[in-house]
C-alpha cells in the first residue's frame, strides 16, 4: 500500500517537538514516529499527527486515526489540522501520549527468524 508523504513543514515541526517531548524517534511506514518502551505513542501519517491516548479518549476536534479506511486504531486520535499551528497544544497532547505509553508494559522485541 502506498501512502502520501507528510508535508515538509509538518515533518520539521514533529522533528523539532519530539526531542522536547521525549521518546525514541523511529520511522514507521516512511513517517517519523516516537516510541516509549517499544510502544508507539505519536507520529505523522499523511498530512496529520496522531497520538495514542487509550480506548475512548478524545481530543476536541480530533478524529479517530484510521490509516486504512474503515479500520480505525482504537487507542489513537488524529489531532485537528488547526491545532498543528499551536506548538504548545501539540506538545501537550504528545506528552499525554507519552504518559499513556509509559503506563503500558514494555513491548518485547520481536524474535529474529533463525536460518535453517
Amino acid at each position: 500500500m502506498k501512502f502520501s508523504k507528510s508535508p515538509a513543514w509538518l515533518v520539521q515541526l514533529f522533528q523539532a517537538l519530539q526531542p522536547e517531548v521525549g521518546g525514541t524517534p523511529r520511522q514507521m511506514f516512511g513517517y517519523p514516529c516516537a516510541f516509549e518502551n517499544g510502544q508507539l505513542f505519536t507520529g505523522l501519517f499523511g498530512d496529520g499527527l496522531f497520538v495514542r491516548l487509550g480506548v475512548g479518549a478524545a481530543v476536541p476536534g480530533g478524529k479517530p486515526f484510521a490509516p486504512m479506511p474503515g479500520r480505525p486504531m482504537k487507542e489513537y486520535v488524529m489531532l485537528p489540522a488547526e491545532m498543528l499551528e499551536d506548538e504548545e497544544a501539540v506538545k501537550s497532547w504528545m506528552r499525554r501520549g507519552l504518559e499513556f505509553a509509559r503506563s503500558l508494559p514494555p513491548k518485547k522485541a520481536a524474535r529474529s527468524k533463525k536460518k535453517r
